[in-house]
């Protein structure tokens, strides 16, 4: 074969492979949410939250790429889980589509689990509005602040964070009870830095999209950024889970990257000296 028609060819079976990707990615990849369960060890972790489940749902993304049928079904399928507790990890719409804000507290009004839902704001999120939108449905919107979760005599405290706190004196502040198994919640999960300077234990989060659009062989474009796009990483004696979210921004594709619904059950690990 010459070497321009063998040059040719190359280049048309290449184009249809990436042509073919981003078909599948949009009509297949994005609508197919799942359910991933990890369990995480917990340095310190009380006796009675020994297998607490804890479901993340995060990066919902309601807007003209998003659909309300796709958070809807992944509000079922968490329900479906009876998670002892569910958090969300922010970047409930997209920015400049204030008008879904409503609506997709509507969308979550359904959670409910034992120990409540607690619920972090996105870099995506109008931040006085999200918040009164998601307290109307009974949501416990943490900006800056801690809950504290008790059962059999011991506790859990969570600590949420705004997305542009990143400051370790102002994360140290929000810790009330030092001698409490402190658990973070941050959208972004640069956060990890500060975590593990503070020996928190657990870090939450979301953000990544997973990378939303992962290349064979190379990855995510923005895989350098972060400390993991998804999935569970360790530092010193703190763990961080990454989660993939439900959503996305800029193209209504998923490619290697589907959407999930994190289940985590927490186990002790045993405090690291």
């Amino acid at each position: 074969m010459p070497r321009r028609e063998f040059a040719r060819q190359l280049v048309a079976g290449a184009t249809g492979l990436v042509a073919g990707s981003i078909v599948h990615g949009y009509a297949n990849e994005r609508h197919q949410i799942g359910v991933t369960r990890t369990t995480l060890a917990v340095s310190g972790l009380p006796d009675a939250f020994v297998g607490l489940r804890v479901a993340l749902l995060t990066d919902l993304h309601l807007s003209p790429l998003v659909e309300a049928d796709a958070i809807e079904r992944a509000v079922t399928m968490t329900l479906a889980e009876r998670p002892d507790l569910i958090v969300l990890g922010g970047d409930y719409v997209t920015w400049g589509h204030d008008h879904f804000i409503g609506p997709v507290a509507e969308l979550l009004a359904t959670l409910s689990a034992p120990f409540g839902v607690l619920a972090v704001l996105g870099n995506h999120d109008s931040d006085e509005p999200v918040a009164r939108a998601l307290g109307r449905q009974r949501i416990t919107v943490l900006r800056d602040a801690h809950a504290r979760i008790e059962h059999r005599g011991d506790a859990l405290d969570f600590i949420g964070l705004r997305y542009w706190t990143r400051e370790i004196s102002t994360i140290a502040r929000l810790i009330d009870a030092p001698g409490n198994v402190n658990i973070l919640l941050a959208h972004d999960p640069r956060r990890m830095a500060e975590a593990a300077s503070l020996n928190l234990p657990l870090v939450l989060s979301g953000h990544t999209h997973g990378g939303q659009i992962v290349l064979p062989g190379l990855g995510a474009w923005n895989r350098g950024f972060f400390p993991a796009m998804q999935g569970m990483v360790e530092r010193d004696n703190s763990v961080l889970y990454v989660s993939r979210g439900i959503g996305m921004v800029y193209v209504p594709v998923r490619l290697n990257c589907p959407p999930e619904i994190a289940l985590l059950t927490l186990e002790r690990r045993g405090t690291v000296s």
